[in-house]
């Protein structure tokens, strides 16, 4: 159940046919539309402090750590939002006096 899900939400290829690898759908990370040839589409794989950006390669697309996106705008969405996420100074703490 936990691998189908995790199939739905983007973060696996989506598997169909009769012994479960005949046909791999894969979905954007942002906007959640699948496809079965993603010719035209990005791989990125990071982690805390590296960000790797590739053309569709069918291996770095299957690797554990790699999202899915349909296209370069849905990339640049994902990679903002990285920075934001690892880039932004903390917030400043304020004491009553």
């Amino acid at each position: 159940m936990a691998k189908c899900l995790a199939a739905i939400l983007g973060s696996e290829p989506l598997l169909f046919g009769d012994d479960m690898s005949s046909l791999k759908e894969f979905q954007c990370e942002i906007c959640g539309i699948v496809s079965e040839n993603p010719i035209h589409w990005f791989v990125i794989e990071c982690g805390d402090q590296r960000l790797a950006v590739v053309k569709w390669d069918l291996n770095a697309a299957n690797s554990p750590t790699a999202r899915h996106f349909c296209g370069e705008a849905h990339a640049q969405v994902y990679i903002s939002r990285w920075f934001e996420s690892m880039c932004s100074p903390p917030k400043a703490v304020f004491k009553a006096s």
